[in-house]
């Protein structure tokens, strides 16, 4: 006698699903607990504990004429542009784009 019971369609396609659904319940707890943690830490400190940045500050503070030289680097007119946030109307495309961002708490001292 043949098998009358019918058979789930795909059923590794729930599973997926449902491991899915937990792996996105498990994104979203952990984003909650990210936005919750806060770090005291000085923005120097910071960028002494990045390996790419370290070396570049940790020269520049040892070679103290190149760091008074770089102080008076005169900047093209885009540069002065972008500090001032007087941008040209209309520039070319140069391949690349701005973030705007802001660092809250940098001015407090």
């Amino acid at each position: 006698m043949p098998n009358l019971k019918p058979s789930i369609p795909y059923p590794s396609r729930c599973d997926n699903e449902r491991r899915h659904d937990q792996a996105n319940e498990q994104i979203e707890k952990f984003y909650e607990i990210f936005k919750e943690m806060s770090f005291k830490i000085s923005f120097t400190d910071a960028l002494m504990l990045m390996p790419k940045f370290a070396s570049t500050l940790k020269a520049l503070i040892g070679n103290k004429e190149k760091l008074s030289e770089m102080a008076r680097t005169p900047m093209n007119e885009h540069c002065s542009a972008i500090i001032l946030n007087k941008l040209p109307k209309k520039l070319g495309d140069l391949g690349k784009f701005l973030i705007p961002c802001e660092f809250p708490g940098m001015d407090d001292n």
